[in-house]
């Protein structure tokens, strides 16, 4: 049974993970969720670890830093060139791109960019508005959505915080048909340091990771895989296939 949850609030991008993400108006969800989301990444090349990517909860600078895509770009989804945080374009697989991070990161990396994607757990996460509130009610404090960096931030048609919970093993479905993209929601999403960060000073308020821990074991919003691809838009509805 089809159950309407909400619409589409907002949909998000991240070109480069852990940089600064793009707010569409819409997206192609491919079998790597969005187009162009998480394709680069810097690699720190003295690590040698299984997760060598260089994220903001090591290099909290790295929220400042945003990509750029030049109109002549031959592959609009991914971006050719960086600002700074002091305000300087530099080509994005160029040299001195990287010499800035590694000067702000103290070692040196390199700017990979992957097929597929770089993910944390899945790749595609969805958070609800009223969760966001919710948290940042018991943080004290007034939260951009932007700390928590989800791909589609969702207006619930019940209000209610962690509502994100109820979806786990059920498929979310975006628009009418039988042909809407969908995606399978398969786990919570476990939280880190990044969503103490303010995504337009890097400032951190170690409150909000506090609020999430206290509330909610952790956890806020969920992660999917995809399961129907096609195209969101802010506005669509949002329906919820249980299991």
């Amino acid at each position: 049974m089809l159950i309407e949850i909400g619409k589409i609030e907002a949909v998000f991008r991240y070109p480069v993970k852990s940089m600064s993400g793009e707010r569409l108006d819409d997206a192609d969800l491919g079998w790597h969720g969005f187009e162009g989301d998480r394709r680069l990444a810097f690699r720190r090349m003295d690590d040698r670890s299984g997760f060598p990517w260089l994220t903001a909860s090591k290099l909290p600078d790295l929220v400042l830093f945003t990509p750029l895509c030049r109109k002549d770009a031959a592959h609009a989804d991914l971006p050719t060139h960086v600002r700074t945080p002091d305000g300087a374009e530099m080509p994005i697989f160029g040299d001195d791109l990287a010499r800035e991070v590694a000067r702000r990161y103290g070692a040196p990396v390199e700017m990979m960019q992957m097929k597929h994607g770089i993910f944390d757990d899945a790749s595609i996460s969805v958070i609800a508005s009223d969760t966001v509130h919710e948290i940042g009610r018991l943080a004290g404090l007034s939260l951009d959505v932007r700390r928590f960096r989800p791909n589609i931030l969702v207006r619930l048609l019940q209000p209610g915080a962690f509502q994100e919970d109820k979806w786990l093993g059920g498929v979310l479905s975006f628009g009418e048909g039988d042909d809407a993209p969908a995606i399978s929601v398969t786990m919570r999403d476990v939280r880190c340091s990044m969503v103490n960060l303010d995504p337009d000073s890097a400032t951190p308020a170690p409150e909000v990771l506090k609020a999430v821990v206290r509330a909610h074991q952790n956890c806020a919003g969920v992660y999917g895989t995809v399961t129907r691809t096609g195209r969101l838009a802010v506005g669509q509805t949002i329906f919820l296939r249980a299991v």
